[in-house]
């Protein structure tokens, strides 16, 4: 089959996906850009989508490309309209006005944040830096909550490496109903995750402004009820993930999970001044894989350096919510999707989870939704 014939069809496969938005195919509509197809088959292109634009038609584009007779591979470049390199709008020159008044209209200014009270206390779980157990203290947390008899949802907001679907043994895609995406459920809490969306081999090469329709599409599309939690598991350090979450919802607060090492401790820092920055509170440090208890003699063993999280605290003038044991077995329940409170309720991290989860339900039963601050900071 040849380059041209291949070419053909994938533009009449695209042209049958329709943008629920205005009812247009997404070619007609202009969203599919620069269309070339390789002497192996390999399919490229590029897809426009605006903030309006639901994300899953990006999804949907792939498939229709993938299904065709002859395509070896689809390589998708997936911006924004408002992406630095779309084309600047141009507003018309008023009759009479001097040439060079028609510049480009200037970048849409940010969201508002909105309170969102059905979502119950909203909380935000970060760290300064990667493999210091955030998701794992996120699942758990989560978990013991909706043990003890709270309505709970978890957004998995780490979009470049989505592990609450794991943790939950949870990989299903998501039905919409009624225009409204249905969560998954699973040991009592309400999930949402691009890992339920996206292949799992897929690469997440995502820009700024696809981060932000992501998180607005699951907080703002989403079925989630009525709650009393929700937490959003965030990707590390501070960067588009952050700032767009503090943009689109307020906040009840952050909680900062670190370790005890220095070098994680210092990380942490910076990811908690950067939510003092925007207006939003710290409730407190989670210090991970503290001390390790031994099976048999049930002794503690500090594995890392002792303290960090205790010095954190107190530099940042919060509380130190818990202190979590590392104990062995705990990567493989999370990887049969069993949260250790769930199928070891009374291990040392089982226990030190359930009373963490406790001590979040007394720091957060007064915090009102924090104020953004009206323009953030640049963080990198």
């Amino acid at each position: 089959m040849s380059n041209k014939t291949i070419k053909t069809d994938v533009e009449r496969a695209l042209g049958g996906v329709t943008n629920p938005r205005h009812g247009r195919d997404i070619v007609a509509a202009g969203m599919v850009k620069d269309v070339a197809v390789d002497s192996a088959g390999a399919v490229s292109f590029t897809f426009v989508l605006t903030r309006e634009d639901p994300g899953s038609l990006a999804r949907q584009a792939r498939k229709a490309v993938e299904s065709i007779p002859g395509v070896t591979a689809v390589k998708m470049n997936v911006v924004d309209s408002a992406d630095g390199r779309a084309q600047p709008t141009v507003r018309p020159r008023p009759p009479g006005s001097p040439l060079g008044s028609d510049r480009p209209t200037a970048p849409p200014p940010p969201p508002t944040a909105d309170e969102m009270p059905a979502l119950g206390k909203v909380l935000a779980i970060s760290s300064g830096k990667g493999g210091v157990g955030k998701s794992t203290v996120s699942a758990n947390l989560a978990a013991a909550l909706a043990r003890d008899g709270h309505r709970v949802g978890l957004m998995d907001a780490d979009i470049y490496g989505p592990n609450i679907p794991r943790m939950f043994g949870e990989n299903a895609k998501p039905e919409v109903q009624g225009g409204k995406i249905q969560p998954l459920e699973a040991h009592g809490v309400k999930l949402m995750s691009l890992g339920f969306i996206v292949e799992r081999d897929a690469p997440a090469i995502w820009r700024g402004p696809i981060i932000m329709k992501i998180i607005t599409q699951f907080l703002r599309d989403v079925a989630w009820g009525e709650l009393d939690y929700f937490f959003v598991d965030l990707p590390p350090g501070t960067g588009d993930a952050q700032l767009s979450l503090t943009q689109i919802v307020r906040l009840h607060g952050a909680i900062i999970v670190t370790t005890p090492q220095e070098m994680a401790v210092g990380d942490s820092l910076r990811g908690a001044k950067m939510f003092e920055r925007v207006g939003v509170g710290v409730v407190g440090i989670v210090e991970n894989m503290s001390y390790f208890v031994c099976p048999h003699c049930h002794e503690h063993s500090e594995v890392f350096l002792a303290g960090g999280g205790s010095r954190l605290a107190a530099e940042l003038g919060v509380p130190l919510l818990g202190q979590i044991p590392l104990q062995a077995g705990m990567a493989e329940l999370a990887d049969r999707g069993e949260p250790i409170v769930v199928s070891q309720p009374d291990s040392p991290a089982g226990l030190a989870l359930r009373e963490l989860a406790r001590t979040v339900v007394t720091r957060t039963a007064d915090l009102a939704p924090a104020v953004p601050i009206t323009a953030p900071p640049a963080v990198g």
